[in-house]
């Protein structure tokens, strides 16, 4: 029995999105982490290990992002999305190793666009036709 409401509530919520709203998820949560390695960075005593660990969570979920990709359908625009994702992986690599937040912003305002875009076509794309095409496929 699960003791805890709020992980079933969650569990639940990424079990019954779709592909959009999941895609949405991943990036609402690799922005959070930027936003903690951020505040960390801002603070008088840095502690550089949230950093790094806020860091490696948004890296994984780049990762995710990168290998749900779906090149045969998805042409220009996933190969695209693969070579921005490698970039932030990029960025966010010396941002760890350098321990210098200038990147941060940069990849931070890029992500957020990219959320932006997902979640209006999640909005406007009627609920019976949520099959996203954009070469993202989340199944494998």
């Amino acid at each position: 029995m699960n003791t805890d409401p709020l992980r079933a509530y969650r569990q639940t919520r990424v079990k019954t999105a779709s592909q959009g709203q999941l895609i949405v998820m991943l990036y609402n949560e690799g922005l959070k982490q930027l936003k903690t390695a951020e505040r960390e960075f801002q603070s008088s005593q840095p502690k550089l290990e949230l950093v790094h660990n806020a860091i490696v969570k948004t890296q994984d979920i780049i990762t995710e992002l990168m290998v749900s990709l779906d090149f045969e359908k998805g042409g220009d625009i996933a190969q695209n999305l693969f070579h921005l994702y490698m970039y932030f992986n990029q960025k966010l690599v010396d941002v760890n190793l350098t321990k210098d937040a200038s990147n941060l912003h940069e990849v931070y305002s890029l992500m957020e666009s990219l959320r932006d875009a997902w979640a209006e076509i999640e909005n406007t794309v009627p609920r019976q036709d949520h099959q996203v095409t954009a070469g993202v496929n989340l199944a494998g």
